[in-house]
């Protein structure tokens, strides 16, 4: 899971079963994060609003909460961007 600055959960991602698969998930949002045709904007049937971040191979990398407004998921896209790409990794093994 990708975490705002503020510890909020901005993107959510499958569980990795070895440490490896966990840090080539890690590399691939950091790699796809800054690229504004990774995500993928989609409404919801009860009408909410959320993204997918897509690697290069239309595989979804990971899943952002559901939101109330297409503006407030741009703010979403937004926090992954600016957080994505950060250094810092909390390993929880």
């Amino acid at each position: 899971m990708l975490k705002a600055g503020n510890g909020e959960t901005i993107l959510t991602s499958e569980l990795y079963t070895s440490k490896a698969s966990a840090e080539k998930g890690i590399a691939s949002v950091r790699s796809n994060s800054p690229q504004e045709e990774r995500y993928e904007k989609k409404t919801a049937s009860n009408g909410k609003f959320y993204f997918n971040l897509k690697a290069a191979n239309h595989q979804i990398i990971g899943s952002s909460q559901m939101y109330a407004t297409a503006q407030s998921r741009e703010t979403g896209i937004a926090s992954v961007k600016a957080n994505g790409t950060s250094q810092t990794v909390k390993d929880n093994t």
